[in-house]
């Protein structure tokens, strides 16, 4: 459970997966916001300034996702909110993988379709939390010297 509502955004062309997924996120207390397309989930992105994004990369266009993830690295105000790349490139592909720190690629997770539900919500849990301890304030906390 969140002690905040955080907000993710899903960003992918399967309308089926995104409301499966949607409706399983929003029953552990997260706001989902959606998008069907690169385009749309930037604009989004930028408006609604979730606390992550999870996106498809192969959507209407190829490399739609590849693109999309390339340009929220390069909005200074989403630059630093986490990534999870959903893709069945790993059921088509089984060896393929990119390291999250590829730098055509800023992601922090790369997981594959059909996700593990459990899986991914345990993920996404432990991201929200280590956004939590990075953003608390150090008032009141002795400073370290």
């Amino acid at each position: 459970m969140t002690s905040e509502a955080e907000k993710i955004l899903i960003v992918d062309d399967d309308r089926d997966f995104v409301e499966a997924l949607s409706a399983f996120l929003e029953a552990h207390n997260y706001i989902v916001l959606k998008a069907h397309d690169g385009r749309e989930g930037l604009k989004l992105a930028k408006m609604q300034r979730p606390d992550l994004i999870i996106m498809d990369i192969i959507m209407n266009e190829r490399t739609e996702g590849f693109f999309t993830v390339q340009e929220i690295r390069r909005t200074a105000e989403l630059e630093t909110v986490p990534i999870f790349i959903l893709s069945s490139l790993y059921s088509q592909a089984p060896d393929f993988g990119i390291p999250p720190n590829s730098s055509w690629l800023a992601h922090d997770e790369f997981l594959s379709k059909p996700v593990n539900m459990p899986d991914l919500l345990e993920k996404v849990q432990r991201r929200m939390a280590e956004r939590q301890r990075n953003a608390e304030p150090l008032v009141g906390r002795k400073a370290e010297t």
